[in-house]
């Protein structure tokens, strides 16, 4: 049977940390699953510019033995007028996967629903779970485990901060949200965050204050402010969320040791200072390399006939 990743709650919390284990057992050794995605395509479809995301996931398979192929809505059918249960059910006769990235959640959804091979979220305005599942292997990485840590996420409570939030909880994390009133996270997701924690022992607090957040923090995070598709209220947002910059002054309340996180892309001077982007705290672009480790493990387990094991 099939499996998604539409959100992080599609994933169990032994199995967030068994794909964390995989990733870090790809990153160490890349050459024992050189072959174990061979003769395999993934398809991408992008109705979202991206960087990181088209290349990790291209990267990932072909070290794995496979192959992606990129698919533009623009210059196929999709873009004059095929719908999503005709292109589901026929790019599944061909492929052996589907990375979708795309804008209403409910659009990936109905790719699942159509689609006979696995379906990954690469990122809709409702989550970002790959993302959210490579932080969580960047913490462990450089902090040594994650029962206990304390993410302090500042800012817009957006996509991002809804799978850092449900991530977070599962593997038990501490994870503080400090937004203003009106970009506050779906009060869904903090409903299920809230009920994940007591199982997973993680915890949720939500507040206004950065401050309040970052306090004694062992990870503070952040994203910008105004996302793709929010360019027209670019100048509200701006202003709206001034006081949730990440600088130096904020990053002085975390604990000693702290780092700061940033899924990018990045707009210094707005959602943080150039300061601590590029500062010794930073480990921005340590997350970005881990998108390849994990967006691999997250492929061996959805189309590696072995579930991972080479």
């Amino acid at each position: 049977m099939k499996r998604d990743l539409l959100e992080v709650t599609d994933l169990a919390p032994d199995e967030i940390g068994a794909l964390i284990d995989l990733g870090l057992r790809v990153k160490a050794d890349p050459a024992t699953w050189a072959q174990a995605l061979a003769g395999k395509t993934l398809g991408l479809v992008f109705e979202k510019p991206s960087t990181r995301t088209r290349v990790s996931f291209e990267v990932a398979m072909n070290r794995l033995g496979g192959g992606a192929l990129c698919l533009d809505p623009d210059t196929s059918q999709m873009g004059r007028g095929e719908t999503i249960a005709d292109t589901a059910r026929t790019l599944s006769r061909y492929l052996d996967g589907l990375m979708i990235r795309t804008h209403a959640h409910e659009i990936l959804q109905e790719w699942a629903r159509h689609a006979t091979v696995p379906v990954i979220n690469g990122l809709t305005d409702h989550a970002h779970p790959c993302q959210a599942l490579s932080d969580l292997l960047t913490i462990r990485e450089h902090l040594g485990g994650l029962a206990g840590v304390v993410l302090a996420y500042v800012g817009d409570g957006n996509n991002m901060a809804h799978s850092l939030l449900l991530a977070g909880v599962r593997a038990g994390l501490t994870v503080r949200m400090a937004t203003p009133p009106a970009y506050a996270p779906s009060e869904a997701v903090v409903h299920r965050a809230q009920t994940d924690a007591q199982a997973g022992g993680g915890q949720v607090v939500l507040t206004t204050d950065p401050k309040e957040a970052a306090q004694g923090a062992d990870v503070v995070y952040t994203d910008v402010w105004a996302s793709m598709g929010q360019e027209r209220e670019r100048e509200r947002r701006l202003k709206d969320l001034a006081g949730y910059r990440v600088d130096a002054a904020l990053m002085a309340q975390a604990r000693e040791g702290a780092v700061f996180m940033h899924c990018l892309p990045a707009h210094r001077g707005e959602e943080v200072s150039a300061e601590v982007m590029d500062g010794p705290r930073s480990i921005v672009f340590d997350q970005a390399e881990n998108r390849l480790h994990m967006q691999k493990a997250i492929l061996l387990r959805l189309l590696g006939a072995a579930g991972g094991t080479p």
